[in-house]
């Protein structure tokens, strides 16, 4: 009987070996999902402002309480290291010189636009499964945040979606309270 075509998956140590040896530019956008080099789009002036804005508000109101990872590397798994828009992590003295892992993030933002169904979807589940435990995807062609909280193994438990005029509070900061137009604009 012929063999069949297989797909090659690689890890992470493979993935990070290709960027060392120049395989993988470093400035290419790319994520290692499942196994899989995944390209991502160039982040647009709308994108990069949203992230700003996030990265802002969390530098005057989380401050030395967590260190906010912007667009950096997390490592889920062997075979899994997305790069989230945003990340609030655990505050550790070595500042994360090696990659944070699901066990070190308090909140994960995803800032989506052109991805909105690859965030909403694939990366979504790879977060629950691996246990983040609070996702926010900002989705910005409605202008809406969606809320995940409560991972399982068959995705978040609770899911809320927020608009102009909702406030809420973070699970991991649960005094302190946000207006969605201050994430959205």
């Amino acid at each position: 009987m012929p063999a069949q075509p297989m797909r090659r998956r690689f890890t992470v140590k493979e993935y990070r070996r290709m960027g060392k040896a120049g395989i993988l530019a470093a400035d290419e956008r790319v994520e290692l999902i499942e196994g899989e080099i995944i390209q991502m789009p160039p982040i647009g002036g709308q994108h990069a402002a949203r992230v700003n804005r996030v990265s802002r508000l969390f530098h005057r109101t989380v401050g030395d309480a967590s260190i906010i990872s912007v667009q950096n590397p997390v490592q889920l798994s062997d075979r899994s290291e997305p790069v989230p828009d945003l990340m609030l992590l655990r505050p550790r003295d070595d500042f994360y010189e090696t990659h944070p892992t699901a066990r070190d993030v308090l909140l994960l933002v995803e800032v989506s636009d052109t991805t909105l169904a690859y965030d909403k979807g694939v990366k979504l589940q790879l977060y629950a499964r691996e246990g983040i435990p609070e996702v926010w995807i900002l989705d910005l062609p409605h202008r809406v945040l969606h809320v995940h909280r409560e991972p399982a193994a068959a995705g978040y438990q609770t899911r809320l979606t927020l608009g102009h005029g909702d406030r809420f509070s973070p699970l991991a900061f649960p005094n302190l309270e946000l207006a969605v137009e201050d994430i959205v604009g």
